[in-house]
């Protein structure tokens, strides 16, 4: 118990965390227990995330993908291929209930998603994408506490709307797109 506690508490100052949510294990039970850290007490926080907007998937084959959702899970609402120069992709979105899946396939030599194709052969999930009502304030907040961003600026995305993307080496291994809504 010991060194899980001291694992969790060196990870979570060694990552830059003043910890959002932090873990503490019941010598008595099995089951963690989660609490919050003071976090929502911090009235420094000016920006909070809002909702996730889609989860974002590289995918090798664009139609048959969108085929898929389609004609397997019966999605009803599906996009047609939208190009993203800008980006290094071809996107198609796929409505749900309460978000939307995003279809990534690459544009050009130089894509991001080529990239990690090479690496997945079959695709995978690339990123999530959360919204939040101010794009630059969220920048700078998440800068201001160790958070690489990939863009200096953040630009247009596939929704028209300004987007940047998180370090998946600072976000536990997920990158993460926030964009403004």
């Amino acid at each position: 118990m010991h060194t899980i506690r001291r694992f969790t508490n060196t990870f979570i100052s060694r990552h830059h965390f003043t910890p959002l949510l932090t873990r503490q294990i019941n010598k008595f039970s099995t089951t963690p227990t989660f609490y919050d850290s003071n976090v929502f007490k911090n009235k420094s926080i000016p920006f909070s995330i809002g909702k996730l907007n889609h989860i974002a998937i590289a995918v090798p084959n664009l139609q048959e993908s969108a085929a898929f959702y389609r004609d397997v899970l019966g999605a009803q609402k599906i996009s047609e291929p939208l190009e993203q120069p800008d980006h290094g992709v071809t996107v198609v979105f796929i409505e749900l209930n309460n978000t939307k899946f995003e279809l990534l396939h690459p544009l050009g030599e130089n894509s991001p998603i080529a990239n990690f194709l090479e690496k997945n052969k079959s695709g995978g999930i690339h990123h999530v994408c959360i919204e939040v009502e101010d794009i630059h304030e969220a920048m700078k907040q998440v800068v201001d506490k160790g958070i690489r961003a990939l863009s200096k600026e953040p630009k247009i995305g596939a929704h028209g709307k300004p987007v940047v993307f998180l370090h998946p080496k600072d976000c536990n291994g997920v990158l993460i797109e926030l964009e403004q809504v």
